[in-house]
C-alpha cells in the first residue's frame, strides 16, 4: 500500500517522510510544553494547529546534562513529542510503545524503528517525557509529586489510543515496553489503575520492578537500597524541600519561575529524582506488594534481563576493581556473609576482579530479581521469559541494553548477530500480535509457568536454559 506522507491527527495534519516499504513522522507533539505553570503539573493535551505541520525531523529531547556514556545535552521543555515508523502494509497492524531507559537521559528519537516496524509489520511509537528532577520531583502539597514521567507516558498511550488508527495501527492491540528505566516504568503501568486499558500487553527488558541495592552495588559510596526504581512520595517531597530551600525559593511558583540550567546546576539533580514516587494515586504500592497480591493488569508479559547484566554497568558507574579492591566491596555488601560469597564466586575464578564482582551484581541484584518477577507475573497472567546471551553482542558480553541493538539495530551486524535480530523481532512482534511469542520457523518458546522455562537468546542458540543454576539462585534466596 503507498502510504501518504501526510496525515491527519486531532490536533491538525502532519507531514512525515514516505520511504519504499515504511514511513517515519517525527517531533508530533503529544501535550503542551511543560514549561513555565505547566512545569510540575499533569501533561496537557496540545493545541490546535493550522496548515500541515512538518513531522519530518524529530523534537527536542527534553532537559538532560549528558553522561560519561550519552553526549546528549538539551535545556528545552519544549519536548513532549513522539514518533511513529508505520509499515506500507494493508490492514489495522498491532501497536508497540517504546519507553527509553535511564530515567535522566535520552529521547526517543534515539531508536530506530524500521526494521522492527518493517519486519515486523507492527507501528513503532517512541516518546520522549520528562526526565529527572522535571519527571520526579516532588514537594508537600504538590500534586503528582514523583510521577510526572509515569503521566507524560500515559499521556502518550491515551495519544496512541485516540490518534494511532491514522497510522495503520490498531488501538486495541498496544504493546507497552521499554529497557531498564522504561522497563521499570512498564512494571508501574502494570500496577496503576490509571494506567488500566490503555495497553494489551507488555515487554521488560533488564527491568528494576524487584531490584534492592547491597552497599557500593552501583556508585562508589553508595549504600544500600531497599529499591532502585522506587521511592516513597514523603521522601521525595523532603528530598523536594531540602532542594528548595538550597536554590534559594520558598515555594513552587518561585521554582517555576527558575531558568532550566539553574535546575541542571544543582549537583546530581537528575539522579536525585530519578525513582518513581509511589504511596499515590498513581503508584499506590511498589511492585514487591502488588504483583503478589494480583494487583497488575491481567495483560500477557515477556519479560527477561542479560545473562552479564553488571558487567558493562561495572565499568561506567566503578572503573577498574583491583584485586584489593574485591573483598572490601563484599564486605561493604554482604557484612559477615562476605566470605561465603567469596567462596561462592572465588576471584581466580573470573577473567579478572571487575569480572568477579560484576558476576556476583548480576546473580544477586538482576537474576534473582527478575527470577520473582516471573514467578510472581506469571501466578496471574500469561508470562514468557528470556535471557539474551549473546556473547558478541560487545566487548562486555550480554551485558545491560546490549539486547536493544537487536531490536533496534543501530550498527552493521554479522550474518549470525542479523539472524538473531531477526529472530527476536518476529517473537516479539507476534507477542506484540497475539500475546504469545511463538512462530512459524523459530524453536518453540514454553510459557514460564511450564516448569519455570527461560528462553536463552544467542547467535546460533535459541534454547531452554537453567536460569537457576546458571545464576546460582540457590545460593542466594538460600
Amino acid at each position: 500500500m503507498e502510504r501518504a506522507d501526510v496525515v491527519r491527527v486531532e490536533n491538525g495534519e502532519v507531514r512525515g517522510v514516505v520511504r519504499a516499504d515504511h514511513a517515519v513522522f517525527q517531533g508530533i507533539p503529544y501535550a503542551m510544553p511543560p514549561k513555565g505553570e505547566l512545569r510540575w503539573r499533569s501533561p496537557h493535551r496540545p493545541a490546535d494547529w493550522a496548515g500541515v505541520r512538518d513531522a519530518t525531523k524529530p523534537g527536542s529531547p527534553c532537559p538532560q546534562v549528558g553522561s560519561s556514556y550519552s553526549d546528549t545535552r538539551s535545556t528545552d521543555e519544549d519536548c513532549l513529542f513522539l514518533n511513529v515508523t508505520t509499515p506500507s502494509t494493508e490492514g489495522r497492524r498491532p501497536v508497540m510503545v517504546w519507553l527509553h531507559g535511564d530515567g535522566a537521559i535520552g529521547a526517543g528519537h534515539h531508536f530506530d524503528a524500521t526494521a522492527l516496524a518493517t519486519k515486523g509489520d507492527v507501528v513503532v511509537v517512541t516518546p520522549n517525557y520528562r526526565l529527572g528532577v522535571f519527571g520526579g520531583f516532588g514537594l508537600a502539597g504538590l500534586a503528582g509529586s514523583g510521577t510526572f514521567a509515569l503521566q507524560d507516558q500515559r499521556e502518550a498511550l491515551d495519544w496512541v489510543r485516540r490518534n494511532i488508527a491514522a497510522f495503520g495501527g490498531d488501538p486495541g492491540n498496544v504493546t507497552l515496553f521499554g529497557v531498564s528505566y522504561g522497563a521499570s516504568a512498564t512494571a508501574a503501568h502494570l500496577i496503576s489503575p490509571a494506567s488500566r486499558g490503555l495497553f494489551h500487553k507488555a515487554i521488560m527488558h533488564s527491568g528494576f520492578a524487584l531490584v534492592d541495592l547491597p552497599a557500593e552495588a552501583w556508585y562508589p559510596g553508595l549504600g544500600a537500597l531497599p529499591w532502585l526504581a522506587w521511592r516513597d512520595t514523603a521522601e521525595i517531597e523532603q528530598l523536594g524541600r531540602m532542594v528548595t530551600v538550597e536554590l534559594g525559593c520558598a515555594d513552587i511558583d518561585c521554582l517555576r519561575a527558575l531558568p532550566v540550567g539553574k535546575l541542571l546546576e544543582y549537583p546530581q539533580v537528575m539522579n536525585i529524582f530519578q525513582p518513581f514516587g509511589y504511596g499515590n494515586p498513581d503508584l499506590p504500592k511498589v511492585p514487591a506488594e502488588a504483583f503478589p497480591a494480583g494487583e497488575v493488569a491481567r495483560v500477557p508479559v515477556l519479560a527477561g534481563n542479560t545473562r552479564h547484566e553488571h558487567r558493562n554497568l561495572v565499568e561506567v558507574f566503578r572503573g577498574p576493581v583491583a584485586a584489593e579492591d574485591y573483598p572490601r566491596l563484599l564486605a561493604a555488601a554482604f557484612g559477615d556473609r562476605a566470605a561465603e560469597v567469596e567462596r561462592e564466586y572465588p576471584q581466580g575464578a573470573f577473567e579478572s576482579p571487575g569480572r568477579a564482582w560484576a558476576a556476583v551484581l548480576t546473580d544477586r541484584v538482576w537474576a534473582r530479581a527478575t527470577f520473582r518477577q516471573h514467578e510472581l507475573l506469571s501466578a496471574h497472567t500469561p508470562t514468557y521469559a528470556f535471557e539474551f546471551a549473546d556473547e558478541e553482542a560487545s566487548e562486555h558480553g550480554a551485558s545491560h541494553s546490549t539486547d536493544i541493538g537487536y531490536l533496534f539495530p543501530d550498527r552493521e551486524l554479522t550474518d549470525r548477530q542479523r539472524d538473531l535480530s531477526d529472530a527476536m523481532i518476529r517473537y516479539w512482534t507476534a507477542f506484540a500480535r497475539t500475546g504469545d511469542p511463538n512462530t512459524g520457523g523459530l524453536p518453540h518458546w514454553p510459557a514460564f509457568g511450564e516448569g519455570r522455562h527461560v528462553q536463552s537468546l544467542a547467535s546460533g542458540a535459541i534454547t531452554g536454559v537453567d536460569y537457576r543454576a546458571e545464576h546460582r539462585l540457590d545460593f542466594w534466596q538460600g
